[in-house]
């Protein structure tokens, strides 16, 4: 049977789409060979598409909005704007006569009417152009005598709504971004998120928000602060439209790339987005949303971008008790976990009706045990808040800019109840498959059933395979770092070099030099009793300071002897021996040294008085499973076997002999 109604209208959908996608990136291959490098592609192509889309769809009440908008001349703009949407239900619109058609018909001054039709656009918009740096990349195509001709092409595209419904569209960008990208390879990294790790933030995000997001009412709000070309926000409004199609998403986003910002402001809007939806601003300096708080947070931060040109702004707001960076700073290199923190608040405060915020956040391994103060301060605040729901490990090679390993951070205000006080960790780094054509550092990438996969372990918790994945309580990242010192063993020992070493004490007379010699090979703990008593019976003085003296300078190191404790009773410690054993905070103190410490130094003594306090996620040690050793009958066999083949190699050199 060929496909349904419905399904027959998505395939067709889908081809068109691809179609598309593939006439818009011809224009590299006929207009811009030769005039630009291939990897800047995309820096002309997708401009010129945005321009396109948008025309068509304002073509149909073009002059009426003209019209309208000239009758209202002398009122501000912001103003003028306002009584667009509200007459004709248009976020944006453009005053200019011309259009590609028509600037395509006339040969003469095409960069010139080009820019006078740009400047026609509304004032909330204009920012696209300027960020795609639009004026120079038409400079270029003037100046090779290109310009027209790449006018034309784009002119004969129909990229109306009524040809290309919004999703559509998105899919049509989408391909162009990606083709343009796959040129960039590892620079896309800067601003593209692969869309299968997306995918996966996704998923995770809301497969607990089943109930909510059902009915006629649902409302959810989606929020990136490093909001790059928009895929974050995009992927998972798609993902919720397909659960409930009546649901009512808002977009919100910040992106400080002017190229960056240009590609998601442009995506957004192409797909009938506002035009407002991601702004452009530094996040770390400024919260473009002040108090305003998220459903859903997805972020993909830099990996270890130094912050180190912000850092007096965010050193500023650090000061202000309950500020997002009020926890603790990272190092100047490294501003991952500054965005965690500002992702963290960021969510919707827990509400009574179970309703709270989730975010999903990229990092490398560093977020996960950097011991310094300021990150060590942050994961402490998220452990003791409860903030930490999920976080899970990626198979490496899965971004265009690194190949090193990353993890998802899962943020959540709200618990489930069976989650609350506890942590799962999931292991997904074995979840993947590898690229026909890589892209850049992307090597892997993780299909729907991996992705699948994860979710259900994610659904099943405690009661998930082990193997991928463990549940924890946030004390069981909480250790303390106790140190431990070794307890001397002593014999006794007394020759001439030790009578020597005594003599220039004030109280040693040759009496007590018999004394000390007719205690040699006493057990070194009994000397402060036998010392005093041998000193009285020979008629001599022995002082608690001789005694000290005497037993230090008597002291030899034996392992057969017992534990050494001093004149008033206490351990006698072993100079210079001291090692750190990190406790768990989950765990009794003394119970972990008898099991993993006592046994293998049963002398061992430790101060829990001095010990410092601190917290780390082990990922890695979590999972760790220990290689094991091959059977040794399988050893000896092929032991033998190997035997056995030089022997027959050396009867064969000796019959060649």
């Amino acid at each position: 049977m060929g496909p349904g109604p419905i399904e027959g209208n998505a395939l067709t959908e889908a081809a068109n789409s691809r179609t598309t996608a593939r006439i818009v990136w011809d224009t590299a291959d006929k207009y811009l060979r030769n005039i630009v490098d291939e990897e800047d592609y995309g820096d002309y192509i997708l401009p010129f598409t945005v321009l396109r889309r948008l025309e068509c769809m304002l073509a149909d009440s073009k002059e009426e909005v003209t019209a309208f908008v000239a009758s209202l001349a002398g009122m501000p703009p912001h103003l003028i704007d306002i009584a667009v949407k509200d007459k004709f239900r248009l976020s944006f619109y453009n005053v200019s006569p011309l259009d590609l058609v028509t600037i395509a018909s006339v040969d003469d001054n095409v960069d010139k009417s080009l820019q006078s039709y740009i400047d026609g656009f509304s004032n909330n918009i204009a920012d696209i152009w300027t960020s795609f740096d639009f004026n120079r990349r038409v400079k270029v195509l003037a100046d090779a005598n290109r310009l027209l001709a790449v006018v034309k092409h784009f002119s004969k595209l129909d990229l109306s709504p009524g040809q290309l419904a919004n999703t559509a569209m998105g899919d049509v960008f989408e391909d162009v971004m990606y083709r343009a990208f796959n040129k960039k390879g590892k620079a896309a990294g800067n601003f593209y998120t692969p869309r299968d790790a997306i995918k996966l933030m996704v998923d995770i995000l809301i497969t607990n928000d089943d109930d909510g997001l059902a009915g006629e009412s649902a409302l959810r709000s989606i929020y990136d602060p490093t909001a790059g070309s928009g895929g974050m926000l995009l992927v998972a409004q798609d993902a919720l439209k397909r659960m409930n199609e009546k649901i009512d998403v808002t977009l919100y986003g910040q992106e400080l790339m002017a190229s960056a910002f240009a590609l998601g402001k442009a995506d957004l809007l192409i797909q009938g987005g506002r035009p407002d939806a991601i702004k452009r601003g530094d996040t770390l300096v400024e919260d473009l949303y002040g108090d305003q708080t998220f459903d859903y947070v997805l972020s993909n931060p830099p990996f270890g971008m130094d912050w180190e040109a912000v850092e007096k702004e965010v050193r500023k707001q650090a000061e202000v008790d309950g500020s997002r960076f009020s926890h603790g700073l990272p190092g100047a290199s490294d501003g991952q976990m500054l965005f965690l923190a500002h992702c963290a608040s960021k969510l919707s405060p827990a509400a009574k009706n179970g309703q709270g915020g989730r975010a999903a956040v990229v990092s490398n391994q560093s977020p996960l045990f950097n011991s310094d103060n300021g990150p060590n301060s942050i994961r402490q605040w998220l452990l003791e808040d409860d903030l930490i729901d999920t976080i899970i490990a990626l198979p490496t090679n899965m971004f265009y800019g690194t190949g090193i390993a990353t993890y998802v951070w899962v943020l959540d205000t709200n618990k489930d109840p069976d989650r609350k006080g506890k942590i799962q960790l999931i292991d997904g780094s074995g979840q993947w498959d590898s690229l026909r054509k890589p892209m850049g550092e992307k090597r892997r990438e993780m299909g729907k059933a991996h992705r699948d996969s994860l979710v259900e372990a994610y659904k099943a918790f405690e009661q998930a395979d082990p193997a991928i994945s463990r549940v924890l309580t946030p004390k069981d990242f909480m250790f303390r770092d106790v140190p431990v010192y070794k307890q001397a063993r002593f014999g006794t020992h007394f020759d001439d070099a030790v009578a020597e070493s005594l003599r220039g004490l004030r109280d040693f007379t040759d009496g007590h030099d018999a004394i000390l010699r007719s205690l040699h090979g006493t057990p070194w703990n009994e000397l402060p009793t036998a010392l005093p008593l041998a000193a009285k019976s020979a008629g001599l003085k022995a002082t608690a300071g001789f005694i000290d003296a005497a037993m230090k300078a008597m002291a030899v190191q034996d392992d057969s002897a017992p534990l050494a404790v001093d004149r008033k009773g206490n351990p006698v410690i072993v100079p210079g021996w001291k090692i750190t054993e990190r406790v768990p905070l989950s765990e009794d103190l003394d119970e972990h040294m008898a099991r993993e410490v006592l046994p293998y130094e049963p002398g061992a003594r430790w101060d829990e008085g001095k010990a410092r306090y601190g917290t780390d996620i082990p990922f890695t040690r979590i999972f760790y499973v220990p290689e094991q050793p091959r059977p040794l009958a399988e050893i000896d066999a092929d032991v033998e076997e190997l035997m056995t083949e030089l022997s027959r190699m050396f009867l064969e050199v000796r019959s060649d002999d």
